[in-house]
């Protein structure tokens, strides 16, 4: 009888088989090489680290993979589990990224306030991903120029004749605001462009152009800056619910961690990126007075403006417009 039960036993154990290890495949949308990519980067080797025997993720590649504006609807449908992309992205199916845009806020002050619980919510319910943490917040976006700038008689960017590179990101705000005849270029055909003369002068953000190599263009910086990244990691909600308890909080709280981390690390960044483009003969031009004042405030009435009327358009309508808002900037800051 005992040999007859311990056979039992092992048999049962053979039978049942160990718990798997939840996996998440991964992309992301600028190359290896950018700053932005190498945090996503740092992130995923704190998940793996902590999650060991949990959850891992495996990195697939960059726009090479998949292409960057290809990404979030990969995700959504299934094909990639979680890919690190901005909002900016994917705008057409969910406008209400440029809460982020327009915030003055960084992750940390949205995780609290919960301005990124209503973020995900939305996710959620238009995309069918879980947005699971806003990363490389609080950096901002300068507009970069070959030639020196021009301003008119009242101290207005002048940009006749430009020929400014653009994107999702800030089109509203150099369209109805500067007026100026934007070019579409994705971030992996800017430096041909500049090479050529496509283009002579582009927004971006107030680090990673040199890992860009746009500086070898680009001479100019112009202040005040504008806007904040809105680079964020989603992951199919289908995938996401299948995840054990485990693996979600090690996912959510490495998140929340990163999206601290990477605050403090970025600023360091930028500002070790302005000493070394400014060693290297990079000049700032700033806006003053009330021209200043005119720029940063329609860089984000403009951009809001283009918020509200697309979540008009949505089945969902507008109705978190003001929360979003309230949530995303603080008029005393």
């Amino acid at each position: 009888m005992r040999l007859t039960f311990t056979s039992f036993l092992a048999a049962t154990a053979l039978a049942t088989p160990a718990l798997a290890m939840d996996t998440l495949t991964a992309v992301h949308a600028f190359p290896k090489t950018l700053i932005y990519t190498q945090s996503f980067l740092e992130f995923v080797d704190k998940v793996n680290a902590a999650g060991e025997g949990v959850v891992e993720i495996q990195v697939r590649g960059g726009p090479e993979a998949i292409g960057m504006f290809q990404q979030a609807d990969a995700v959504r449908d299934g094909i990639v589990d979680m890919v690190y992309t901005p909002g900016s992205f994917y705008g057409g199916a969910l406008p209400e990224k440029d809460a982020l845009v327009t915030s003055n806020l960084t992750a940390i002050e949205t995780r609290e306030n919960g301005g990124l619980d209503l973020i995900d919510e939305i996710h959620q319910e238009k995309m069918n991903v879980k947005y699971l943490g806003w990363f490389d917040s609080g950096v901002t976006y300068n507009l970069w120029m070959r030639n020196e700038p021009k301003l008119d008689a009242d101290g207005n960017l002048d940009v006749a004749g430009l020929k400014l590179r653009g994107n999702a990101v800030y089109n509203a705000f150099f369209t109805d605001y500067l007026g100026a005849q934007v070019i579409d270029l994705p971030t992996t055909d800017v430096y041909s462009g500049l090479e050529t003369g496509v283009v002579d002068a582009s927004g971006w953000t107030q680090i990673g152009l040199i890992d860009l190599k746009w500086n070898e263009f680009l001479n100019y910086r112009v202040e005040p800056s504008f806007f904040s990244t809105d680079l964020g990691v989603i992951i199919n909600l289908d995938k996401w619910n299948s995840l054990s308890d485990e693996a979600k909080q090690i996912l959510t709280d490495t998140a929340i961690q990163h999206e601290k981390d990477s605050v403090e690390a970025l600023r360091k960044k930028r500002d070790a990126d302005f000493a070394e483009l400014e060693e290297g003969g990079m000049k700032v031009v700033a806006l003053e007075g009330d021209a200043a004042q005119r720029y940063i405030d329609a860089a984000r009435s403009t951009t809001l403006n283009r918020m509200k009327e697309l979540m008009a358009e949505s089945p969902q309508g507008d109705g978190n417009y003001d929360e979003l808002v309230d949530l995303f900037y603080d008029a005393d800051k």
